[in-house]
């Protein structure tokens, strides 16, 4: 029997719950995706009547996710430089503004298709203002041995809403119209913003300037670039992510074509989806208590890809439904694995950022694979696409054999650890002074030197990660036992960040394997360039 992994043994899938916050956060956010999905009902069952409809449908989901291919890595960069509780504030209130105009350009006969893409587009940018800041408050919220758990409740939340919120606004607006549900979405942000303004989030001061946005753009990709098991998990997400879309994208048309059903049949699919997601949800915290990322990850892609060859198969709806419940419960599960392996191995002052790349790629992945999977159904045919689809997920499941995430994201330790000693300088340097060399020497007896250029190359990481353009070991010709180390970093604002800011626990560690080797007290040169001699 697999032993319980000690860091979630006694994690239930409620224990976020215990925060207030985060609890009235959840609540006020489930509420909030009840009336996005009401207001996409709403909002297509309002352009069914008009020249070219079927374009101008599909036109609302283009409208709310293109903003987000286009915005959230600058959004995630703005959430790492800002108070995030206040970008939230002023995001959520704009958007609940925003729905409010829809509403009353609806109930007085003003909303054009171009209205109400344009709306819808402007809502989309809230959204991709929202995301990577929502994600990256979460370990603020609860401890950190919760975030996969918190995780899993998030998307319980998602999915939840998903399966529900299209069957409440079908009847709706069959009732009242598509006013009454823009007006409902429109109410379901205050909640959110009324808790934001009452949470109070510790505030931490800043000793250094705020980073200008291109610096920090280009600080959070080279994060992502220089950190390993980072760029493993994206690279698993991708691998699932696109041939998953399959099903999503193809599911209309299996239920049309190969099915026989109306309109109802098909949202009996999507219900069935649905309830296989909560249930995943649900089941989340019991599995990771079991299995580490790497297997969660494959046991989705199994799930997804035995759902993915029943639905090309079979021709029976109950079949078929079950194998969509089946297909359910696999989304969740991988969605929370990348979503809590990426939360916990990013440190605070990169989160943002991190998150961000994780979002676009997800997004893209969907968008993406869809717009793939459709064109190539209609080049061989639906059936024949799923079984490609199914085949991919079988690789993604037999792929972790080659590309495993690379080790469980809770050996992270990602406190915040400002263990550099301050530098000794007899001139202060301006803060846009450089670039930067630092130079630092060992001496590794013979015995050690591949263990030592093993350990440095950790070493080296974590000085790209943490601001370093370049980083290289160097052996001294001139001694025997010599090395030195040096990095470059752009400025020495940047230099002073890694000292002060950007340095982890993990990052101590790494270091510790190798100071035995370094040389006397004062061991660490820093070279600031000069301008060029005339």
């Amino acid at each position: 029997m697999t032993a319980l992994r000690p860091e979630t043994a006694t994690v239930s899938t409620w224990a976020p719950f215990a925060s207030k916050v985060y609890r009235a956060l959840w609540i006020a956010q489930l509420v909030s995706n009840l009336g996005t999905w009401m207001q996409t009902v709403g909002a297509q069952w309002l352009l069914v009547d008009q020249p070219h409809a079927a374009i101008l449908v599909s036109l609302v989901q283009t409208a709310t996710t293109l903003p987000v291919m286009l915005l959230v890595i600058p959004a995630g960069v703005l959430a790492d430089l800002v108070d995030k509780r206040r970008l939230l504030i002023g995001a959520q209130s704009a958007m609940a503004l925003t729905a409010a105009v829809l509403a009353v350009s609806t109930a007085a006969g003003h909303t054009t298709p171009t209205v109400l893409l344009t709306l819808l587009f402007l809502l989309g940018c809230g959204s991709a203002l929202t995301m990577p800041t929502w994600q990256s408050i979460q370990p603020e919220l609860v401890p950190r041995e919760q975030i996969p758990a918190a995780s899993a409740l998030n998307g319980l939340s998602v999915n939840g809403a998903r399966a529900v919120g299209p069957a409440i606004a079908g009847v709706l607006v069959s009732i009242a119209g598509p006013t009454f549900v823009f007006a409902l979405n429109a109410v379901s942000f205050v909640g959110i913003v009324v808790v934001l303004v009452l949470w109070r989030r510790p505030v931490k001061e800043e000793t250094l300037p705020v980073e200008r946005p291109f610096a920090a753009l280009q600080a959070g990709m080279r994060y992502v670039r220089s950190g390993p098991a980072i760029r493993r998990v994206l690279l698993r997400a991708v691998l699932f992510i696109i041939p998953a879309s399959a099903l999503w994208a193809l599911l209309p048309v299996v239920a049309h074509e190969k099915l026989g059903l109306s309109s109802s049949g098909y949202g009996v699919m999507l219900g069935a989806l649905g309830v296989g997601a909560v249930g995943g949800g649900l089941s989340f915290a019991v599995l990771r208590r079991q299995l580490t990322a790497t297997r969660m990850v494959t046991l989705s892609a199994v799930l997804f890809g035995a759902a993915t060859l029943v639905t090309a198969m079979v021709d029976r709806l109950p079949l078929v439904l079950l194998a969509l419940v089946i297909a359910g419960v696999g989304w969740p599960l991988a969605m929370s694995t990348f979503n809590s392996t990426m939360l916990l191995m990013l440190p605070a002052w990169v989160r943002a950022r991190g998150m961000s790349v994780y979002t676009l790629l997800f997004m893209g992945g969907q968008a993406i694979g869809s717009l793939l999977w459709g064109a190539l159904a209609n080049a061989i045919g639906v059936e024949k696409a799923l079984l490609l689809a199914a085949a991919l997920l079988a690789f993604c499941a037999v792929s972790v054999l080659w590309w495993p995430i690379r080790q469980d994201a809770t050996g992270f330790d990602m406190t915040p650890l400002a263990y550099w000693p301050e530098p000794y300088v007899v001139c202060e340097p301006d803060p846009a002074d450089g670039p930067v060399l630092i130079l630092q020497n060992y001496t590794v007896p013979k015995e050690s030197v591949d263990q030592f250029l093993t350990d440095m190359a950790r070493v080296g990481r974590s000085r790209q990660r943490t601001g370093a353009m370049e980083w290289r070991i160097y052996r001294d010709v001139g001694a025997a036992d010599r090395y030195v180390e040096a990095f470059v970093v752009r400025s020495w604002e940047e230099h002073m960040r890694q000292h002060q800011v950007r340095l982890t626990a993990q990052d101590e560690r790494n270091e510790r394997r190798v100071a035995e080797f370094a040389i006397g007290e004062d061991r660490t040169t820093h070279l600031i360039a000069v301008a060029d001699a005339k």
